[in-house]
């Protein structure tokens, strides 16, 4: 499998508005002299993670117009951390708005995380938009899955981290983990709303590589990544994304026609690799030509390296899609 590719500057940025409250930061990457190339839309993580710079380099520069977006809260879209008309919903409307503002008919949607429950709520109501799916680490938000990553599960594995992700908690509101946080972050109190996302951002970054990585966690100490990160993901989170629960899953048969490449490692711990199989079976499992199912041994970041090369790796086999 190929390694990513060289780092890549945007060769067009802007805003677009996409309500009274918020304006969502998109770029475009690759080769604007080439006709041909295919569309895609990146979807980061979260909710409320952002995009990197990195984030442009699993495509091909030549065979991709690459596009991604912050999502409406985060990054350098604005206003920074709001909660006010930000549900999954508002952000399928976004996508479909910037694929009319950019002139595109149809394009790949890549996600990974968050990225892929965004992709499967899109996808699932605008497939005709799609020219395919490429998903990893498979998130889909149904109340097992928050439950175990956020309230008792994964602190089995990782005791001694989610000890300080318990401790900004009160004993009497462990009971329900995610909407004491979410009590905290969207409360007056600016000290606790920082303590708490620095502790609820450190939790989810020490846990995304099947090794910690010291480097990664240092992500949460940057005040406005980690409070956008967990006060959005907290707000999906309690109000079960706006979802039906287990709705992506039993909808997947509405895209079982279109070319998937799921990708999930095995030892995630965040997005568990019961989910992505679950929706693989969903779409039709071994029977189905159209969907390839491939697990790695590794954890949950992206940047894994046998998880970064496979995601290059779909990325280069679904150039000619287009």
């Amino acid at each position: 499998m190929a390694p990513v590719y060289p780092p890549i500057s945007p060769y067009n940025s802007g805003y677009l508005q996409v309500s009274s409250v918020h304006s969502i930061y998109y770029e475009e990457s690759g080769s604007p002299e080439n006709p041909k190339a295919v569309p895609v839309c990146f979807l980061h993580g979260g909710p409320g993670g952002g995009i990197d710079a990195t984030d442009r380099q699993y495509f091909s520069p030549w065979d991709y117009r690459t596009i991604l977006f912050d999502q409406r809260g985060c990054g350098k879209s604005m206003p920074s951390a709001s909660l006010e008309e930000n549900t999954t919903w508002n952000l399928v409307s976004d996508i479909e708005a910037l694929r009319k503002h950019l002139n595109i008919e149809k394009w790949i949607v890549f996600g990974g995380s968050w990225g892929s429950t965004l992709a499967l709520a899109y996808s699932e109501k605008y497939p005709e938009r799609c020219w395919g799916l490429i998903l990893r680490g498979i998130f889909t938000l149904r109340r097992e899955e928050l439950e175990w990553f956020y309230q008792k599960g994964a602190d089995m594995l990782f005791p001694d981290l989610f000890e300080p992700y318990k401790a900004a908690i009160p004993e009497e509101e462990r009971g329900d983990m995610m909407q004491a946080y979410y009590k905290r972050l969207t409360g007056e109190n600016e000290e606790e709303k920082l303590a708490c996302a620095a502790a609820w951002s450190t939790w989810e970054t020490s846990t995304s590589k099947l090794v910690v990585d010291p480097e990664y966690i240092k992500k949460a100490g940057n005040p406005k990544w980690a409070l956008e990160f967990a006060r959005i993901e907290s707000h999906y989170f309690v109000n079960g994304g706006w979802l039906r629960d287990g709705q992506l899953i039993e909808e997947a048969y509405k895209i079982k026609h279109l070319p998937i490449i799921i990708i999930q490692g095995r030892y995630d711990v965040v997005c568990p690799a019961k989910t992505s199989f679950d929706l693989y079976q969903a779409l039709g499992g071994k029977d189905n030509k159209m969907v390839q199912y491939r697990i790695f041994n590794c954890g949950h970041s992206a940047h894994e390296k046998s998880i970064e090369e496979a995601l290059v790796d779909a990325a280069d086999q679904f150039s000619s899609l287009g």
